[in-house]
């Protein structure tokens, strides 16, 4: 990709990301967006990926959107509403891709993941972090309350928790992030990659088609009223029993043996 600002590993059925400008933090700038998207284009079309993890170089995760880029559209000659309006809708394109790709999405996060990079964060399906690691939604502090953030990271904890987090501007640690549901688990920072290539590498190992099947589902029947969830859902079993590879699945379990899974 442009200036390597994006790269890209194929190893087996793991794709990682690793977003690459430690200068800013991994900033979500225009020309990281753009990678991201162009990266999460072409794996939502893949036929080998099962699952994919997204990290960043240096000392942070990702510290947000690109401060110096945002006064830069700010002083556009309409007064700068159209120029950031097109930001925060790429921005929320970037987002909503990420639920929408096949394959779970795995933030492996350290240093700090702050405003925009919070977001990502809360919008990836899974999250380890390291040790020391600190988010936050921390705009207030510049007296730009974090809108857009708020939107995956109040689907992701509890709503006080959230506003607290908006309204002060302060960190959250590691453990208190995982306490609250932003984070699956908390490892010592040796061994951040390992525990995450770990949970990667047993999805991976799952029934592909079970996994995108599930994973459609899961964002599907997220927001619906309890009953068409069921509904929904009961279809979505019944797709999933249908496949042959399910069936040999069951088979294998009862004959307790491991499955022969045909491509899926």
């Amino acid at each position: 990709m442009t200036d390597d600002i994006l790269l890209r590993e194929d190893q087996g059925a793991i794709t990682t990301l690793t977003m690459n400008t430690p200068g800013t933090l991994n900033a979500l700038s225009d020309d990281m967006l753009a990678a991201l998207k162009t990266a999460f284009g072409d794996l939502m079309h893949s036929d080998t990926c099962r699952v994919i993890i997204l990290r960043g170089t240096g000392k942070a995760f990702c510290a947000g959107h690109n401060l110096k880029e945002m006064q830069a559209k700010r002083q556009a000659k309409d007064g700068g509403a159209a120029a950031l309006r097109d930001l925060f809708n790429r921005c929320a394109e970037v987002m909503l891709m990420i639920p929408r790709l096949p394959q779970p999405v795995i933030a492996q996060t350290h240093g700090i993941a702050t405003a925009a990079g919070c977001q990502l964060v809360a919008s990836c399906d899974l999250a380890i972090a390291a040790e020391g690691t600190r988010f936050g939604v921390n705009g207030v502090n510049i007296g730009l309350f974090c809108s857009t953030p708020m939107v995956a990271l109040s689907r992701n904890i509890p709503r006080k928790q959230v506003f607290e987090m908006l309204t002060t501007g302060a960190f959250i640690d590691a453990a208190r992030a995982r306490d609250l549901g932003l984070v699956n688990r908390v490892v010592p920072h040796d061994q951040l990659e390992g525990a995450t290539q770990e949970l990667a590498e047993t999805i991976a190992a799952k029934l592909g088609s079970a996994v995108r099947i599930g994973k459609r589902a899961f964002y599907d029947q997220i927001e619906l009223p309890i009953d068409k969830a069921y509904e929904l859902t009961g279809a979505v079993m019944v797709e999933n029993m249908l496949n042959s590879n399910t069936a040999e699945g069951i088979d294998a379990f009862i004959e307790k043996r491991t499955p022969d899974w045909t491509q899926d």
